[in-house]
């Protein structure tokens, strides 16, 4: 483990398994507040890496730099690097960077006028898919992969709005997962969600890591330890440290990490 000054930026060099995505000295401002300080951190290729730490602390504003919806804030800019496969998506057209990163938000946001078949499918219209049976395929293939398809095959022209919370979170990952990004992003994706629909997420998670490359972020750390392969934590915008979740949880390299990690503070 490399890193042992206080929010010093950690990356895993030792692992064989490449990186999907990289940051290299991120910095994240909202105007003249920065909001996350020169963190560096891989994305191992399908894997589940999960971002813990105090409210605060900058893990949705990193997640959001990711396919740079930081940049959709108002005031919101970055600093450093952002790699997929090896280049740097901030030299990239926004829009084309997120049909290859998807993102899953706290509060599911199905549109509220479409059936579950039009949210499912809203991404590839936009990408300008009309043939009816690409379409077809596409609703139908996302919504088993969010493992939905079973509970809305019989009114999948029903209002997605009718569905239950987590039913609709299921529906905003297919609709994601419609236009076959490379990486999921989940920030929160359980807060507003009862334990028996945070299972349901959590068993999507698994797997969807054999095809994707999912980031999540939570402030549940029983949730991290459950779902993900490495864990990040951060405080007051720095990377503290970062390793393989078994190792943050029974043997962190840092103080504050076990600190936050014993329930100290936080």
């Amino acid at each position: 483990m490399q890193g042992e000054a206080f929010g010093k930026s950690t990356q895993l060099n030792h692992d064989a398994s490449p990186a999907k995505m990289s940051v290299a000295g991120l910095s994240a401002y909202y105007g003249k507040k920065k909001a996350i300080s020169n963190v560096s951190l891989d994305f191992r290729q399908n894997s589940v890496t999960a971002i813990i730490g105090p409210s605060g602390c900058g893990k949705s504003t990193l997640i959001r730099c990711l396919n740079r919806m930081h940049e959709v804030t108002p005031g919101g800019w970055v600093e450093g690097k952002v790699l997929l496969d090896g280049e740097d998506i901030l030299d990239q057209d926004p829009v084309s960077v997120r049909r290859r990163i998807g993102m899953v938000f706290q509060k599911p946001n199905p549109f509220p006028t479409m059936s579950v078949y039009d949210n499912v499918a809203a991404g590839l219209r936009l990408n300008g898919v009309r043939k009816r049976e690409i379409l077809d395929a596409a609703v139908l293939r996302s919504l088993k992969q969010a493992a939905l398809w079973d509970e809305v095959k019989e009114n999948v022209h029903g209002s997605g709005n009718r569905l239950s919370g987590g039913q609709q979170q299921r529906l905003c990952i297919a609709r994601a997962l419609a236009i076959e990004p490379e990486v999921i992003l989940m920030d929160e994706p359980c807060s507003a969600l009862d334990p028996i629909a945070t299972a349901k997420i959590e068993d999507l998670i698994f797997d969807l890591q054999k095809t994707y490359t999912v980031v999540i972020v939570t402030h549940n750390m029983q949730q991290a330890a459950r779902v993900a392969e490495y864990t990040a934590f951060m405080y007051l915008g720095e990377l503290i440290e970062f390793d393989r979740t078994k190792k943050i949880f029974e043997q962190p390299a840092q103080k504050l990490t076990e600190n936050y990690i014993t329930g100290r503070f936080g």
